[in-house]
């Protein structure tokens, strides 16, 4: 050491989370799994563990807490939330380095759709975990028409998976078809709120609405 050599750049707090945000665009593969298996797992869980309708608020509404209390914390707290994107660089969204992930609105979305729409929340949990994250790698990777907030091969896509998982778990003619095509455009409107607050919610309203 003689002094003379250049002290290494540091990049600022700022500098860096741009940084560790930029690397979290793209195709994101490992978000849409996660995507996809959090939905059954929200979705099938319930059941399969023999949870009641309180017993399944609860759960759901204790991860919510939990992921809200998260989120509150770092996007306090600089140093917490270039620690949230450095950790979980292939889950994270560019869009959650200011707000709240998309986690907890999926969680919020989950608990709203089994508190006012309990018999029909299973396939509502299910269209939203299994037919957004294709839309998105369609629509990402083949979008070429631009349609609403998506495109039109993500829209195509969306309500292909969606028409399935409701013929599966809704019984009735068309109804599977007629839903899915009213989610989807839902899914298209530039609404202020997450997609994974009002897709299940307007998969289950719709639903409610139709059996009246």
């Amino acid at each position: 050491m003689n002094g003379s050599e250049p002290i290494p750049y540091r990049p600022e707090p700022g500098e860096e989370l741009q940084r560790l945000v930029a690397r979290t665009e793209g195709l994101q593969p490992w978000r849409r799994v996660f995507h996809a298996s959090s939905g059954v797992a929200l979705g099938l869980g319930p059941i399969l563990l023999g949870l009641d309708r309180l017993g399944t608020l609860v759960t759901v509404a204790t991860l919510l807490v939990g992921a809200l209390a998260i989120d509150l914390v770092r996007l306090r707290v600089p140093t917490l939330n270039r620690l949230f994107f450095r950790t979980f660089s292939a889950l994270a969204s560019p869009r959650e380095a200011g707000g709240l992930a998309s986690s907890t609105w999926y969680l919020l979305g989950v608990l709203l759709t089994y508190a006012l729409f309990p018999s029909r929340a299973v396939p509502a949990v299910l269209v939203v975990g299994l037919a957004d994250p294709a839309a998105s790698i369609i629509g990402r990777r083949w979008g070429r028409v631009r349609l609403g907030k998506g495109t039109l091969e993500g829209a195509v896509a969306f309500m292909l998976v969606a028409s399935i998982v409701l013929a599966v778990t809704v019984e009735g003619g068309l109804r599977p078809l007629l839903v899915a095509l009213v989610v989807t455009v839902v899914e298209l409107l530039p609404l202020p709120l997450d997609d994974n607050l009002t897709v299940p919610l307007a998969v289950a309203g719709t639903l409610a609405l139709w059996a009246l």
